[in-house]
């Protein structure tokens, strides 16, 4: 990182969602339930699973690490902006911002390839079942967490190093609630050709990548599913792969309209719209899709409930 943008600018004002100060009180109730529902409704996936043992195979391994995840991703951006909801001024420093902007840039690639080993994991499950315990073992799962994790730190070095390497004398001001590269980019009073060239390879393989493995899965999957004697058994299969079909197109949609798009084809609200989509509300809605749509967890979260409530009963 350049000392010469430390010069120039020591800090960066966070613009947020709104500045108008009524409005930002409304605001930091709605967002202060929304991230203690999403803290609460992911935990909970993670306890189901550490004490359910019938719930330990992969496809609820997976799930429990993508609730991890999500803790992490929600937590990188919402505290700072629940916090600037109630300041006057709504700063970060130059080297917070470079923290959050990995931290997020990190969650957000290392998503997509879990994303794309649960959906891997699928595929195995209903494509061959007679060797699925076999082909996804534990270390095999663990070994596509730990990728999927080294993949997002690779990648979130790259833009967070090629972002703050520019010089910032524009402005201070993000036009964010967070510390994101198109928002950044916009504050160089360098031109940022280099930049938009690596966003749109580097991050577009990041994003591409992923989700042509997710496709060829699902592509398959429904070949499988179709092929399925049983009604029953085709409705088991649809409705598993369905919670995540529809976590995938969230995440995925909202992250290609604000880094893939044309800067001339957004406008400023609309990507800060977008941006609450797959920071905040893409991780509250992921336990909801999981749980309430999964009869197994539900059991599992049932059987727990009791084991808590029996003892205060007697």
């Amino acid at each position: 990182m350049s000392g010469a943008n430390q010069t120039l600018i020591r800090d960066f004002t966070l613009v947020g969602l709104s500045e108008d100060p009524e409005i930002k009180y409304i605001l930091f109730v709605v967002f202060f339930l929304i991230y203690i529902t999403t803290l609460i409704g992911n935990i909970s996936i993670i306890l189901v699973y550490n004490f359910s043992p019938n719930l330990h195979n992969p496809m609820y391994f997976f799930l429990s690490s993508f609730s991890f995840l999500e803790i992490c991703y929600v937590s990188s951006t919402t505290p700072q902006m629940l916090v600037n909801f109630l300041l006057e001024i709504q700063t970060i420093t130059y080297y917070g911002c470079a923290v959050q902007m990995y931290c997020v840039l990190l969650l957000g690639a290392t998503e997509f390839y879990i994303l794309a080993a649960m959906a891997y994991d699928r595929y195995n499950a209903i494509c061959h079942p007679l060797l699925y315990t076999i082909i996804m073992s534990k270390k095999v799962c663990m070994q596509l967490i730990a990728w999927s994790w080294v993949i997002g730190a690779a990648s979130a070095i790259v833009h967070t190093a090629f972002t703050f390497s520019l010089p910032f004398c524009r402005s201070h001001k993000i036009n964010s609630f967070f510390c994101d590269v198109p928002a950044l980019l916009k504050l160089s009073c360098k031109d940022t050709w280099l930049n938009e060239l690596i966003v749109f390879t580097v991050g577009g393989g990041i994003i591409v990548t992923p989700l042509i493995l997710t496709v060829i899965s699902y592509l398959k999957i429904t070949s499988t599913i179709l092929n399925i004697h049983s009604s029953s058994g085709r409705q088991k299969a649809f409705s598993t792969c369905s919670s995540h079909l529809i976590v995938v197109a969230i995440f995925y949609g909202s992250l290609i309209f604000v880094y893939l798009t044309p800067k001339s084809n957004s406008g400023k609200n609309e990507d800060k719209i977008i941006s609450v989509v797959y920071t905040i509300i893409a991780p509250l809605l992921n336990p909801f899709i999981y749980s309430l749509r999964n009869k197994e967890v539900k059991i599992a979260m049932k059987k727990i409930l009791s084991r808590m409530v029996a003892p205060l009963t007697h």
